[in-house]
């Protein structure tokens, strides 16, 4: 999600500090997590019921996954009434398990699911402990925060988006530029670093802390010629750390394509809750509308 300062009017921060701090600490998307949100898209946070929403330039990102039930169709729709309201709202996009009942019958609706691994990790089978045993022998995986992210990460990155240049969208392309900003405005979010044993680095992970309960396998690149099981070495070192800190789940993010999710199920993963995009511009309402009050 990508955007600018804010343009809508937010409540004073002092009544929203510790609600906005909740979601965070009890989120379970990636979207909740503010302080990455923040960081790559500029947009600024506001509760709406028990959900919280991106506001932006007239437009607003809700993310309708309420902290106590993230299903909870009913406070979704509530959040989404309240936003709708806001002065100056042109466009909202609602991110939820179902398609939220203001949506007008036109709204495109894109469906997903965001995958999980529970923590600690079950036992892996044979072929994928041969493949992170097989990885140990050529990279070291290191670990560290903001101050770890270096030109060689910046560059891997930009390669990536190189190579993938004609399927990947601009909105994600510029959150993978604004990764450092990330690091430094999470404490919790920590880098991991695959590097060979001349000291080159093959691949990295941002894995994101910030929630009580949940553990967030944020971002993953690697190079062409990476040693095989490099992906599959970064992915349990994230979980590792995850289940040192007394996480029980591990967010693997969307599904998004076949090969993704293919990497996902190698794991053992499994779709746990669905994820409904869907986005409508409000009609701005005629003058002899405004004049009649209706």
């Amino acid at each position: 999600m990508t955007g600018g300062p804010a343009g809508l009017s937010a409540s004073p921060a002092a009544s929203l500090t510790a609600g906005l701090a909740r979601i965070t600490a009890q989120a379970v998307v990636p979207e909740q997590l503010l302080p990455y949100v923040g960081a790559v898209s500029g947009l600024r946070p506001r509760l709406f019921g028990e959900c919280v929403g991106h506001l932006g330039e007239g437009e607003v990102v809700l993310v309708g996954y309420p902290p106590r039930d993230p299903r909870d169709a009913r406070a979704v729709d509530a959040a989404v009434d309240e936003a709708l309201a806001l002065p100056g709202l042109t466009r909202i996009t609602v991110l939820a398990a179902a398609r939220p009942h203001a949506a007008p019958s036109d709204a495109p609706s894109g469906e997903d699911a965001f995958w999980s691994l529970p923590l600690p990790l079950p036992p892996a089978g044979q072929k994928l402990r041969n493949m992170l045993r097989r990885a140990a022998r050529d990279i070291v995986i290191e670990q560290g925060g903001a101050d770890s992210w270096t030109a060689e990460h910046a560059a891997l990155v930009e390669d990536f988006c190189r190579a993938r240049a004609n399927a990947l969208e601009p909105g994600s392309v510029h959150i993978f530029r604004h990764l450092a900003a990330y690091l430094a405005a999470a404490p919790q979010a920590r880098l991991f670093s695959a590097r060979r044993a001349d000291g080159v680095l093959v691949g990295c992970a941002i894995g994101d802390y910030s929630s009580f309960s949940t553990a967030f396998y944020m971002f993953a690149f690697r190079r062409p010629d990476a040693p095989p099981g490099t992906a599959d070495a970064l992915l349990a070192a994230l979980a590792a750390e995850g289940a040192e800190r007394g996480h029980g789940l591990l967010n693997l993010g969307l599904g998004i394509h076949p090969g993704v999710a293919f990497f996902k199920k190698k794991w053992g993963a499994s779709a746990f809750l669905p994820c409904v995009e869907t986005s409508w511009t409000l009609q701005k309402k005629g003058w002899l509308t405004r004049l009649l009050g209706r």
